[in-house]
């Protein structure tokens, strides 16, 4: 008999915390949003034009990399260094022609040119 109580105890409990936790639950309000996933076209810029400058004091070091992409971006980044490589910010100058600052880096580390572009 105590054995029966103690299953019935455990069902109760265990149908209490449920109704609890649905309770809550329920309760819970969030704002109507908008989520989607698809497929759509990435056009792609075409890089030419590409002019490297090195230092002028220190020619194993490289100050600069410009290029032209062929179309409007709004925002460019590049890497010169495949696996631990930094990104660096580059800036439109005219047309489609980008410039990216890379005062520093090491010549001899560049193994290649990774442009990353956007249009907003």
């Amino acid at each position: 008999m105590l054995r029966n109580f103690k299953v019935l105890f455990v069902v109760i409990a265990v149908v209490a915390i449920s109704a609890t936790a649905y309770a809550f639950a329920a309760a819970n309000t969030v704002p109507a949003t908008k989520a989607g996933d698809g497929l759509g076209v990435v056009s792609g810029y075409t890089v030419t034009a590409v002019a490297y400058t090195l230092n002028g004091t220190d020619p194993s070091t490289l100050d600069s990399v410009a290029f032209d992409l062929g179309a409007a971006a709004t925002q460019v980044e590049v890497q010169l260094v495949a696996t631990t490589g930094s990104w660096y910010t580059c800036v439109l100058g005219t047309g489609t022609t980008w410039s990216c600052d890379t005062t520093g880096l090491t010549v001899s580390t560049i193994d290649q040119l990774r442009v990353v572009a956007a249009s907003n």
